[in-house]
């Protein structure tokens, strides 16, 4: 048997080269692999000894020979093909170990040009592993140092890689390869600006499997984008707790995506992806307590998102409740002391965004909804708000306080969902309606948990009313201001309800719903 070994990622390798000597095996490598050998007292062949001859232009062709790939792809069970290698004295190349140079790291790691980034691509590593993979029928494509182990074992039990892990590698291999060229065709699709191209293809890497999808009698597993750089959730430490369930990954997602939407110290309490609970403060512990006056009996079994470092104060007030889990950029030595108290809490901390290289490219740039034998795909929905375009409708101008409350109630129902309707005052929300298919049913519901705060609170409609009825209640529940797309046209009879009720309106001239 013989292998060939060109490995960028070398976890491993040395200990994976030394069982393949054991097990008799020839072993060549490429220069750099060979060289990383070598540093650690392993000795195995050049590329070279198979090629018969240098490598060309700057070193990039070194395995695009003749005797590399005939030895990979010439079929076992083909006499013929076996006998045409023999008289041209090339051998059969049985194991081939190749993993590529990260190239979405690579870019994300500074700001490079476009030749640099060019210059980054590993053609002979994808093109080694496609060809055995192709071939899987006699050879061994290793594309991962996690495969090491469960080859050396088949070596050494049965002196061959078995059929069955060579069509798992197989596939593996090709996944990794097709992988490798879609990251590599939305880096050039974003510097040309081509956001709809043609082909557009999903990278996305395992981050774990999961207990059960929404319900326990689906699978489910949860992925991250190779080309999403931002702070996220899937590259979330886990500090305390199980693996969420596929539910609360949603709804984590979803709360700290809201609280870090703001810039002041935000909490988030959010229920089936819903805020229930939404305040800005100067003080985080203040933020929260404010959040969970919203509606405290919706928050109970809720996701708690914060845009600061969990602090002791406030932790105390989140373990005197019941939650699932809290997300945040980290956490103090004392507010994990505090929560380490609370079984079966889950605690999630984000990392910050990175300040060097490519940020949040190709798929990461879009939103997806699943239809039957596709996928809708648009940008993401950004607050995109120019203040000096606010238009004030009616007769009576929203005062500075009301218009803060306005702007915070505008960010927050975007994160609602539609027909979405958030009532806020003083920094904080007081009621929310969500999921209606009447907007004057979310009016109703958003009325009717905020109670009496709902006097003197102002009110934010993801869309337009279609009709002045929901203005009306709004209006009956002392609500003083309102803030919402316009572009019925009905807008004249809304307008005239609210200044019979001395209400002040101002349109965005933008929507925000979500489905």
């Amino acid at each position: 048997m013989r292998a060939l070994l060109s490995v960028a990622n070398r976890d491993g390798i040395v200990e994976f080269a030394r069982d393949l000597l054991g097990f008799g095996i020839e072993v060549y490598a490429t220069d750099g692999t060979r060289d990383a050998l070598a540093a650690e007292g392993v000795e195995v062949n050049s590329v070279t000894a198979l090629t018969q001859g240098e490598s060309d232009v700057g070193g990039q062709v070194k395995t695009f020979h003749h005797a590399v790939y005939a030895g990979i792809l010439a079929r076992r069970d083909v006499p013929a093909q076996i006998e045409e290698l023999r008289a041209q004295g090339i051998g059969l190349i049985d194991l081939v170990v190749v993993n590529v140079k990260p190239f979405a790291p690579a870019i994300g790691v500074k700001l490079v040009g476009l030749d640099e980034a060019i210059e980054m691509i590993d053609v002979a590593g994808a093109a080694l592993l496609g060809a055995a993979a192709r071939n899987a029928a006699g050879v061994a494509a290793v594309a991962d140092p996690s495969h090491y182990k469960q080859v050396t074992a088949e070596l050494r039990e049965l002196g061959v890689v078995s059929p069955e892990l060579r069509a798992k590698l197989a596939a593996e291999a090709f996944s990794t390869v097709a992988a490798y060229h879609a990251e590599i065709a939305a880096y050039l699709n974003q510097i040309s600006g081509n956001t709809f191209p043609r082909h557009l293809a999903l990278v996305l890497q395992k981050v774990d499997d999961l207990r059960y999808g929404e319900n326990p009698h689906q699978r489910a597993a949860f992925y991250r984008e190779t080309t999403h750089r931002s702070g996220t959730l899937a590259d979330a430490t886990r500090l305390q707790g199980d693996m969420p369930s596929f539910n609360n990954l949603l709804d984590l997602d979803a709360a700290y995506r809201i609280a870090r939407d703001y810039t002041a110290p935000t909490v988030a309490i959010v229920k089936h992806t819903d805020p229930v609970g939404l305040a800005s403060h100067d003080e985080l512990v203040e933020a929260y307590r404010h959040a969970l006056e919203t509606d405290p009996v919706a928050a109970f079994g809720g996701i708690v998102g914060v845009n600061r470092e969990l602090d002791g104060a406030t932790a105390r007030e989140i373990a005197a409740n019941s939650y699932e889990a809290v997300v945040a950029p980290g956490f103090s030595q004392s507010a994990i002391g505090i929560l380490r108290g609370k079984p079966g809490l889950e605690l999630l901390a984000i990392p910050p965004d990175p300040t060097d290289g490519m940020r949040d490219y190709g798929i990461a740039s879009l939103d997806f909804k699943r239809v039957a034998g596709g996928l809708l795909v648009e940008t993401q929905d950004e607050l995109g708000l120019d203040r000096g375009r606010l238009q004030v409708v009616t007769q009576r101008r929203p005062t500075l306080e009301e218009l803060t409350d306005m702007l915070f109630a505008w960010r927050a129902v975007r994160h609602v969902r539609s027909n979405a309707i958030v009532l806020a005052r003083n920094g904080a929300t007081v009621g929310i309606g969500a999921g209606q298919a009447s907007r004057q049913v979310s009016v109703e519901i958003a009325v009717r948990r905020a109670g009496d705060r709902a006097k003197l609170a102002v009110l934010a409609s993801d869309a337009y009313f279609p009709f002045p009825d929901g203005i009306q209640a709004a209006a009956g529940a002392g609500i003083t201001a309102i803030i919402q797309p316009g572009g019925s046209i009905r807008d004249e009879m809304a307008i005239e309800v609210a200044d019979r009720h001395h209400m002040a309106m101002v349109f965005t001239g933008r929507r925000h719903f979500r489905h």
